[in-house]
């Protein structure tokens, strides 16, 4: 878990550090590829090191406060994740789809409203979720059945009424997670009819290419999270909606970087360019 978490932190700072630095990446799509970068960063550091914790020492002891910070660092970050991975996808979409009108639409001043809006509505809906749960009776149990806290852990802690708690996450789901999955969903099928349209294949190819790497980690995190979702509450799921959540919490952030580093030709060229500069300096 060490290595998962230092490899995690340094392939997205590599990113962010590749991207400010060379001039040829400073477009709307690194931009956002940086904040996602940012934000996978923020989610590894408030769940991994804790879950060390809990692995080493077969389980951990964490106060009240400290939990509700968890699972509300939690909660914000997977909001941003899951807002970012929208804009991205809007990005493209405009990009493939809307070629001439591209840099009028998709903007620096776009950029910076769109991630200032984005933390706006994230600050906003964990300051209801914070105030809605701290008015909870919490005189039961005091041991969590998982490896941070989550929403429904810490439910189960509660000796009241939580209905009103369950009915405010599923709306506040919907313009998290509903809303911008249907929004990548729709983007990605007029990306698709617009490729579909190219007469060559190489060229078919190639605008495909500029869209699958956000396509990958798009699937590999809404593809874990909805299916945890999915799963019935039942006793005997609690292990497999474990296991899927240390998969969105923790494997995606590790893979996103190795996606966009593999995959993206611009990035290595840009690396290879850092790199050589480098050497450059060292031995001249």
């Amino acid at each position: 878990m060490l290595l998962i978490y230092c490899v995690t932190i340094c392939g997205n700072l590599l990113i962010i550090l590749v991207v400010s630095y060379s001039r040829s990446l400073h477009s709307p799509m690194y931009f956002f590829l940086t904040q996602l970068s940012f934000t996978d960063i923020l989610l590894s550091t408030t769940i991994v090191p804790n879950m060390l914790h809990v692995v080493l020492y077969e389980g951990s002891y964490v106060s009240f406060i400290g939990c509700f910070i968890q699972f509300h660092c939690f909660l914000a970050t997977e909001s941003l994740e899951c807002l970012i991975l929208t804009v991205m996808s809007y990005d493209r979409y405009q990009a493939i789809c809307n070629p001439l009108q591209y840099t009028s639409i998709i903007n620096f001043t776009f950029c910076v409203k769109t991630t200032v809006f984005t933390w706006l509505i994230v600050l906003f809906i964990t300051l209801m979720m914070y105030i809605t749960i701290s008015n909870l009776l919490f005189c039961g149990p005091n041991i969590i059945d998982h490896f941070f806290c989550d929403f429904e852990p810490i439910l189960e802690l509660s000796c009241s009424e939580t209905f009103i708690v369950k009915m405010e996450s599923k709306l506040i789901a919907v313009p998290l997670v509903i809303c911008p999955f249907m929004v990548i969903v729709i983007s990605y099928l007029y990306i698709i009819i617009t490729i579909l349209k190219i007469p060559s294949v190489s060229g078919r190819q190639k605008t495909f290419s500029t869209c699958s790497s956000h396509l990958a980690v798009v699937s590999l995190y809404y593809g874990s999270l909805i299916s945890i979702y999915l799963l019935p509450d039942m006793k005997n799921m609690k292990n497999a909606k474990k296991i899927l959540s240390l998969f969105y919490n923790v494997v995606t952030p590790l893979l996103n970087p190795m996606i966009y580093s593999l995959r993206n030709k611009d990035i290595k060229q840009a690396l290879e360019k850092i790199v050589q500069r480098i050497h450059k300096r060292l031995y001249t």
